[in-house]
């Protein structure tokens, strides 16, 4: 394990139970909870995207914050849904995102997962082409992005132009050199794996999959990714991809934690999703001592570089903190993970 992250996905209620009641919050808290992260030596801020949801939705102008108030963190999603994106425009809002955060930019995408409404992206505009499904269509869409992120120009210049055009045939701006390498794909098939190594993509296989032999979930990750890795050497790619897996994961480190998480073992469930029989990944809450032997059994940690924390968002900044701190100091470090930023103790929250 090289890396620890976060991944929010930013839910917001009127619930009286909720640190999270309208938008606002989610958005404000989330650039809270990435400063403080930063601050803690974490490596990741990401955050899922969701339409027509109280959820996070529109993902830059929220990358663009985080990128503006932090100097370290990787900031990134999980997963943006590319049925409902316009390639070009993205393209450019993600150059604005990277360069402000100069360089950190890490953008999970995706052909995306079941919506609130049926067929969300036809209210974008877009509707599949004749003979496709909307799964084809975001991988097309995909296929264009990473297209454009190579910076090579493709547009005839206007013989005349307002202002000076350079020679030749003019790209996108503002570009950002080397984010074409920073795109993941969030795979739940072992085939959508294999295809994001043919394509130069990272993997992001999150708590759920594909259910494609019955073994639990993090078994089937292992595989998963082992064919991205092998995928990838035989696509003879010049540089090394980086693999993410998601997890829920809590130490519990006092009677709130206990109270919020300590129910006993989870388990994988089954369910269907998107008419795919789907292995959703059990949860992690124990003594970190626990913790780290539950964690060091998971073959799917094993064979990623990058762990993203799901957090429980609507629980607030301070909550979120402290459960990121408590995987951080007293979990990761026995997995391999070595700190990257500030050491903190975990009791007081002052550095050490």
């Amino acid at each position: 394990m090289k890396k620890i992250g976060f991944l929010s996905f930013g839910h917001w209620s009127s619930s009286p139970q909720s640190a999270t009641r309208s938008a606002s919050d989610v958005l404000l808290q989330s650039i809270d909870l990435a400063v403080a992260a930063e601050e803690l030596g974490a490596d990741g801020a990401y955050f899922r995207v969701h339409h027509f949801a109280q959820q996070l939705a529109s993902p830059f102008p929220l990358l663009a914050a985080v990128g503006a108030r932090t100097s370290r963190i990787e900031i990134g999603t999980g997963v943006i849904d590319m049925r409902y994106e316009n390639p070009f425009y993205m393209a450019e809002d993600a150059g604005s995102a990277d360069l402000i955060s100069g360089g950190r930019l890490q953008l999970g995408i995706s052909r995306g997962s079941p919506e609130q409404v049926v067929d969300g992206w036809r209210h974008f505009g877009y509707a599949p082409a004749k003979g496709e499904t909307d799964a084809d269509m975001g991988r097309r869409h995909a296929e264009v992005l990473l297209d454009l992120l190579k910076g090579e120009g493709f547009a005839q210049p206007s013989p005349n132009p307002m202002f000076p055009n350079p020679a030749g045939l003019l790209r996108l701006e503002p570009h950002a050199p080397g984010l074409r390498r920073r795109i993941w794909w969030g795979s739940s098939s072992n085939a959508t794996a294999i295809w994001a190594a043919q394509n130069g993509m990272n993997l992001q296989s999150s708590t759920l999959k594909a259910d494609e032999s019955g073994e639990p979930l993090h078994v089937q990750q292992a595989k998963q990714i082992r064919l991205y890795r092998q995928a990838w050497k035989d696509a003879g790619h010049d540089w090394e991809p980086r693999v993410s897996v998601s997890r829920s994961i809590f130490a519990l480190m006092n009677d709130r934690d206990r109270g919020y998480f300590g129910r006993g073992e989870s388990s994988d469930q089954i369910g269907v999703i998107d008419n795919m029989r789907a292995v959703f990944g059990r949860s992690y809450a124990a003594e970190p001592e626990q913790l780290i032997e539950q964690l060091r059994a998971d073959e799917g940690i094993a064979e990623a570089d990058t762990v993203l924390l799901t957090v429980p968002n609507q629980l607030g900044v301070d909550y979120n903190v402290h459960v990121i701190e408590s995987v951080l100091t007293h979990v990761a470090p026995a997995l391999g993970w070595r700190w990257g930023g500030v050491c903190r103790n975990a009791s007081t929250g002052s550095p050490r």
